[in-house]
């Protein structure tokens, strides 16, 4: 248990450092900062007493309060300084060598119950811990940026990290207003993790020739509920940056197929193409505000008769309507006419399997995504033989409405079918491995990522059997194992359960 009599010793005064302070410090903690820098010390206490301040002036806390925080916090000028600490927290270098001489250090310094945790992103909490005559009470605890505002904290859990020094850092973390998720010592731990499919299922869909960057993210956003969309979010990290998660992940895990990154993602980091931080990316920025893409308008057609095959109610009606309001007749017989426009709506499948199952003639079918409905965005997909003059009848039948509709060439499951998928696929598998309690997922995925709703959720949102029904597809269809559903997915789904059942 932590207490607000704790000592906590922050090294590190760059971004992550000062942000860990500030929050230490408005927890009710006296807090040591030290780095190796002086001038960035200083240059940290100055900063962290401008944001505390700032808060009282905006009324969350009081006057006297930002007294008490200020006045909790001491500069020290060596390492020997942590001392008296019951919690040291790294925020230095990203860089093995470095972390290991500076636990190496700190184990001698600080009294044998101190606890010490480390804010890597990416290194083997182990390795770092191997460097300590104590590596029982080294743990990760891994911040997101900006620190204040990023209510998270992943508390990573080394081999031989006890459950002690588990408990201690989730009391702080809490006491501090951040929500504690613990993960055992894998690469990428929980957050990263489970944020491995949106961008590169993105990637592979453009790869394939289904459509191009921005339709992905318009459909990530309205239809899929994203606050962006994956090549929005890669601008806004960096491309560079985020390239380098996705080759360390896939590498980390010897080449796990379900993480594999893209050669797109290279060959665009190499032309420069970083995202918002220099003006060009999958968006082109001014004054690092992105310059708006209009949308292409539906186009001014209609088919003769529409005919919906094997669709869910609402979105028969929906389609019903729109071709009642436009003066378009429904053709409800059991085999459409030469000149009907039809409509399937796939769960997994591609417009030419459905074609072909439903005995459809190819030339006529479209497909819509019916996942998430068809009030804010349609995705509409043909076939290689729609014809043009069918493919331009739906668009323009779709688009009567005002309700944006997005068209792409043919692929099982769509964008939004697909990426969802791979999302929830990833979440089972961290869930199966034990690597985080599904207690611990969605909320690490929601605070840490943005997502609407955890993977865990999102499954039982769209429905287990649905997400099974969508990889099951894209694996037979592809014969990729990066689609192959995990174990903790295909039981569920079969036993039609929540996706948060914890036992077997």
């Amino acid at each position: 248990m932590t207490s607000q009599t704790d000592i906590i010793g922050v090294m590190g005064a760059g971004a992550m450092g000062r942000g860990i302070v500030q929050i230490a410090l408005s927890g009710g903690y006296p807090v040591k900062l030290w780095d190796a820098n002086a001038e960035a010390c200083a240059d940290a206490a100055k900063f962290i007493e401008r944001m505390i301040r700032r808060n009282a002036e905006k009324g969350n806390i009081t006057e006297a309060e930002a007294d008490t925080y200020v006045g909790n916090l001491t500069i020290i000028d060596s390492i020997e300084g942590y001392a008296d600490c019951d919690i040291v927290v790294e925020a230095i270098l990203e860089n093995l060598d470095v972390k290991q001489q500076v636990f190496g250090d700190l184990d001698k310094v600080v009294r044998p119950d101190c606890v010490l945790a480390s804010n890597t992103s990416s290194l083997v909490v182990a390795a770092i811990a191997s460097a300590c005559e104590h590596p029982e009470r080294v743990a990760g605890f891994h911040f997101f940026n900006p620190v204040p505002l990023m209510k998270v904290v992943e508390i990573v859990q080394a081999v031989r990290t006890t459950d002690e020094v588990v408990q201690k850092l989730s009391d702080f973390a809490k006491a501090m207003g951040h929500r504690p998720v613990v993960a055992i010592d894998t690469p990428g731990f929980l957050v990263n993790h489970a944020g491995r499919a949106y961008g590169t299922e993105a990637f592979r869909i453009v790869s394939e020739g289904i459509t191009d960057y921005l339709p992905v993210d318009d459909v990530m956003r309205d239809a899929g509920g994203f606050r962006m969309g994956p090549f929005e979010l890669l601008d806004l990290t960096g491309l560079d940056v985020s390239g380098a998660v996705m080759d360390s992940i896939y590498n980390q895990f010897y080449q796990e197929a379900r993480y594999r990154p893209n050669a797109l993602v290279n060959q665009r980091i190499a032309a420069g193409l970083y995202g918002r931080k220099n003006g060009s990316g999958f968006y082109a920025y001014e004054d690092n505000k992105r310059v708006p893409v209009p949308e292409a308008p539906s186009p001014d057609a209609l088919p003769a008769a529409v005919s919906v095959v094997h669709a869910t109610a609402e979105v028969a009606d929906i389609i019903t309507d729109l071709a009642k309001a436009n003066g378009v007749a429904i053709d409800d017989s059991a085999t459409p006419g030469a000149d009907s426009l039809v409509i399937v709506t796939p769960i997994g499948k591609d417009a030419t399997t459905t074609a072909l199952e439903l005995g459809l003639n190819a030339e006529n079918v479209v497909a819509i995504d019916p996942l998430f409905g068809l009030k804010s965005r349609r995705t509409l997909m043909t076939t290689p033989v729609t014809t043009p003059a069918m493919r331009d009848a739906a668009w323009g039948l779709l688009g009567k409405d005002a309700v944006p509709v997005t068209v792409i060439h043919d692929s099982p499951g769509f964008i939004a079918q697909r990426i969802i998928a791979a999302i929830v696929n990833i979440g089972c598998e961290i869930a199966q491995q034990r690597i985080a309690s599904t207690e611990d997922i969605d909320p690490a995925v929601e605070l840490g990522l943005g997502y609407p709703r955890g993977p865990l959720a999102y499954g039982d949102f769209v429905g287990a059997d649905k997400i099974l029904a969508i990889s099951q597809a894209m694996f037979d269809f592809y014969g990729d194992p990066r689609y192959r559903p995990s174990a903790w997915l295909k039981r569920r789904a079969l036993l039609g359960v929540s996706l948060l059942t914890n036992e077997g």
